[in-house]
């Protein structure tokens, strides 16, 4: 993500702000992070089941639902990061129209704007 600048979006010379860069890779790295503790829970989980003691396997109950949690708020993130991409994505195109661009067949395309 060197200088700030996505090509091959848009006009091909789309400006990202730093900001919004930022942005993302906080919500990247949150992801990961939660990734990651879901690595450790599911080692865990899968410990105590097989060590088939009675405490281990009732405690799986609250590890599946943390990290059933942990899968809500991965969903979310990615939510919210579609959610960021799109709006800078629009703002941007605002200064240009890179929605009419020509398609190789020689049809114009159109963009398409998905609900929130």
């Amino acid at each position: 993500m060197e200088g700030d600048t996505f090509s091959g979006l848009g006009n091909g010379s789309t400006q990202i702000d730093g900001k919004v860069l930022q942005t993302f890779q906080k919500s990247f790295v949150q992801v990961q992070n939660i990734l990651d503790q879901n690595r450790v829970l599911i080692n865990e989980i899968n410990h105590n089941h097989e060590s088939k003691i009675p405490d281990n396997l009732s405690r799986n109950v609250g590890l599946i639902r943390e990290l059933n949690n942990n899968i809500r708020r991965v969903v979310d993130l990615y939510g919210d990061l579609s959610s960021s991409f799109t709006k800078s994505m629009d703002t941007s195109s605002e200064g240009g129209d890179s929605s009419g661009a020509l398609k190789s067949d020689g049809k114009a395309g159109h963009k398409r704007i998905r609900p929130s």
